[in-house]
């Protein structure tokens, strides 16, 4: 090596492509961390059905229904579920609470289209379902895809019912139709973000009348039987549930080489599932680990399972009042690596990226100063001094990192849970995967970025 290649080495940064940092053995243990990943992304498509997931497997590892009024001593493992749509699982560290938790926070809520409080109508003899989509979608991608319904009904007396129609094989599907090119002059007129209108997302479900009715509507009156039968529900017991249209296929290999994963909701899931698996990995840390899985990120985190609200400060205030500790101290010395995805550069439309600030399928996970849009605007912008501190564990642990902004700085931008978390005074900075073609129904990671997520969190839990 030349004196300057030795210099280039020695003080210039680049990323490069994790395989060039990694073993053998280590490629082989991604792969292999991938395949339960892809079992987990197939089953679980809302944030209810992630919930349920992550207390069956906490319960198999020891975690126990979190007490406020009991108390717990390091290595003990407690799980507190937030109305069925957020959970926390906590692993109690040797240190006071009151000296600060480790905390990694992801969201389980992809964006997806939700029924309308009444949504069941026939026109032209078929049966639909009117939709209000949920959270930042291009419209035109739902459209001539096979759909899932899953979701919850609550009926008069109280009891509810869960959904879940169009996953296993044999099941029907659901489609929001689209018009053929021959007849689409008028539409394809139209820009692309006005494709598809909202009110356009209508599902198709069903196109048989109720058998020996002449009456109006009988199309809808055969499905509402279909449903009463199945489910036991009237049509009224719509305006009490939440149910939810997301793609009907599972995740895939992507690639000749496997290296990628194809699948829908990797926004937030593909940070959700690795921090999960680092906290069951905590052994008895140092500090209290904490891994939030929070709802309603999509659309601003409002709403009391989502971070905007104080779910997580209360239960990090219960845990230090258990031990005479002061919650606000206790905040106050927590630190908080925000779980959330970054957009991966995609050749394809190499515009909107600014190619030194992006970040790159396979090399890592993205740490993510700061997001926002255009003047940083909605952020919390991380600290030098804990961006140093997070630099420094991931170097001294072996696990492959780069930085990533949101694309050009005026092309947009968007936000994650980290400004939530930073209100209650908590170091924090977005580490997540990068993720292509985000927010579509079908979006691409890579296998060993998802593997150094995992790895990321377990490290920051436990070194």
């Amino acid at each position: 090596m030349s004196k300057n290649e030795e210099l280039r080495e020695k003080l210039f940064y680049s990323a490069e492509h994790a395989c060039k940092k990694i073993s053998d053995d280590e490629l082989k243990t991604a792969d292999s961390f991938a395949e339960g990943y892809k079992k987990f992304m197939s089953a679980c498509k809302t944030e209810r059905e992630v919930v349920d997931f992550v207390k069956k497997l906490a319960h198999e590892n020891g975690f126990v229904t979190f007490d406020p009024k009991a108390s717990y001593k390091a290595g003990d493992k407690v799980i507190y579920n937030n109305r069925g749509k957020a959970v926390i699982l906590a692993v109690i560290g040797k240190r006071p609470v009151e000296e600060g938790v480790h905390i990694a926070a992801a969201h389980i809520d992809s964006p997806r289209l939700d029924l309308k409080p009444n949504p069941l109508y026939e026109e032209a003899e078929f049966a639909l379902f009117k939709t209000h989509y949920y959270g930042g979608i291009k419209k035109y991608q739902w459209t001539a895809i096979p759909l899932a319904l899953h979701g919850v009904v609550v009926k008069a007396d109280g009891t509810s019912v869960e959904v879940n129609i169009g996953e296993d094989a044999g099941d029907p599907k659901f489609v929001v139709t689209d018009l053929l090119p021959h007849l689409a002059a008028e539409q394809m007129k139209r820009s692309l973000a006005e494709g598809i209108k909202g009110e356009e997302l209508n599902i198709l479900i069903g196109s048989r009348p109720f058998k020996d009715d002449e009456g109006s509507e009988s199309v809808k009156l055969n499905i509402m039987n279909i449903l009463n039968e199945k489910y036991g529900i009237v049509e009224a017991d719509f305006l009490s549930a939440e149910l939810e249209a997301v793609p009907a296929f599972g995740a895939d290999d992507v690639g000749f080489d496997r290296s990628l994963i194809g699948a829908y909701g990797h926004d937030d899931r593909v940070c959700a599932y690795p921090s999960v698996m680092a906290v069951l990995e905590a052994g008895e840390p140092e500090y209290t680990a904490l891994t939030v899985l929070a709802d309603k990120e999509e659309t601003g985190s409002d709403g009391n399972t989502g971070l905007n609200s104080s779910y997580m400060a209360y239960f990090i205030g219960d845990l230090a009042r258990m031990q005479g500790g002061v919650a606000s101290i206790a905040l106050s010395n927590s630190e908080c690596l925000s779980a959330d995805v970054n957009a991966a550069f995609d050749p394809t439309f190499p515009g909107v990226y600014e190619k030194m600030n992006t970040s790159f399928a396979n090399r890592g996970i993205v740490v993510t100063k700061y997001t926002g849009s255009r003047g940083k605007g909605g952020t919390s912008d991380a600290s030098a001094e804990f961006m140093g501190r997070v630099r420094r564990l991931f170097n001294e642990n072996g696990v492959v990192w780069q930085v990533g902004e949101l694309g050009k700085v005026d092309e947009g931008g968007g936000g994650t849970v980290a400004k939530y978390v930073a209100s209650h005074n908590i170091d924090v900075v977005d580490v997540g995967v990068p993720v292509l073609s985000m927010h579509a129904p079908y979006e691409v990671i890579s296998k060993l970025d998802l593997y150094m997520a995992y790895k990321g969190f377990l490290t920051f839990f436990t070194k």
